[in-house]
């Protein structure tokens, strides 16, 4: 099906994946680069603000992670394991052998799953505002999410869900689901971090919810791995929607940055 947003022009549709319904919207041509949302998101809540951008000369594959917006649910908790494997089998749907993958959030520990764990899909990762180690950031936030409540889920969340799915108990089930995951939330092995072949490049906030000494660290175990500190919160970077400025440019957002990485010749920042 073809729709438009403004003037933007997409194709959307759903795809059958690992016994669900996966929602997915295509913009553009070109080199294929998958778009991955963060936690409690939608397409639009994580990247509505750059997809314009980015869509000028990419074929830009934007997906909708279990139990998120338009996707549907299966009777079992939420990993980013398993959503690397919806992304990875959408892919393979939609007959894409290879592309980049840009994660956002959560959807940034997908993208580094989805590299771990299907690296013949994977040319270069984009990992932004991630958190790969409970250590990896202040004890607040743990206990903030271990004593989180329905209400205190950001409004635009909310508001993104209902627009899209107006069932107030799959909008629950999701928010039930997103905090029981960081509840339960387990570092990352260096081995898996170690095991990644495709270039990667991460992105953090300098008051991101990760440390930027964190995010440093992690940089360290990838072989073939840039880094970029970026001043501001989490998102703030691409307009993710709970962190845009009201007078925002699209200057404002880091795509060139985004751009070299993805079309430029990488090299391992990492000496020998």
């Amino acid at each position: 099906m073809e729709t438009a947003i403004g003037s933007l022009n997409f194709k959307n549709g759903y795809s059958d994946v690992n016994g669900i319904k996966m929602y997915y919207e295509i913009y553009g041509q070109g080199k294929p680069l998958v778009l991955i949302h963060g936690g409690g998101s939608t397409i639009q809540t994580s990247f509505g603000r750059i997809i314009p951008l980015f869509s000028k000369d990419r074929q830009l594959v934007c997906v909708e992670l279990q139990a998120h917006g338009r996707t549907g649910d299966r009777n079992s908790e939420i990993s980013f394991e398993q959503d690397a494997d919806d992304v990875a089998a959408l892919l393979k749907n939609l007959g894409i052998e290879k592309a980049d993958i840009f994660g956002f959030s959560n959807g940034g520990n997908t993208a580094l799953q989805i590299a771990i764990r299907h690296p013949q899909l994977c040319d270069k990762i984009i990992a932004a505002s991630v958190l790969l180690k409970r250590e990896g950031t202040f004890p607040q936030f743990w206990e903030f999410m271990k004593n989180g409540t329905f209400e205190q889920m950001p409004r635009q969340y909310k508001e993104a869900f209902l627009e899209l799915n107006p069932d107030s108990s799959k909008l629950m089930t999701m928010y039930q689901k997103c905090a029981s995951r960081m509840i339960k939330f387990k570092d990352v092995p260096d081995e898996q971090l170690k095991s990644i072949k495709s270039p990667v490049l991460l992105i953090n906030g300098d008051t991101d919810v990760a440390t930027t000494e964190h995010v440093a660290a992690m940089s360290k175990l990838i072989s073939d791995c840039k880094l970029a500190i970026i001043p501001g919160g989490h998102g703030e970077y691409i307009g993710e929607i709970t962190s845009l400025k009201p007078n925002y440019k699209n200057s404002d957002f880091i795509i060139p940055i985004l751009e070299n990485f993805l079309n430029g010749k990488h090299r391992a920042s990492i000496e020998e």
